[in-house]
């Protein structure tokens, strides 16, 4: 039970993560640059910080994009789940499976 109450805490995307990781002077600066660089409100920024794992409510994809970009992180990076998907090549090779009668 721990683990699925530890999994429904979770926040979908890292950004809380960074921030603690620097000095508290630029922590708080950051809370103030970073909803204007990517034109949030202050206390969108924080919603957007606080998503949980388990909500379907998401960031849109331009501001993770620039988030990403804002921390140093590869694309995906702000993602604190797996987002690995088959390629199409490997979805049409099983369809094709499926339904070769």
């Amino acid at each position: 039970m721990v683990i699925i109450q530890n999994f429904v805490l979770m926040n979908k995307y890292r950004i809380n993560a960074l921030l603690s990781n620097l000095p508290m002077k630029d922590y708080h600066k950051a809370l103030k640059i970073i909803p204007k660089v990517i034109g949030v409100s202050a206390n969108t920024f924080a919603n957007y910080r606080n998503i949980r794992i388990t909500e379907s409510r998401d960031i849109p994809h331009q501001k993770v994009v620039q988030l990403e970009r804002i921390f140093g992180l590869a694309p995906g990076g702000l993602d604190n789940f797996d987002t690995s998907n088959k390629t199409l090549r490997q979805l049409l090779n099983e369809f094709n499976d499926e339904n070769h009668d």
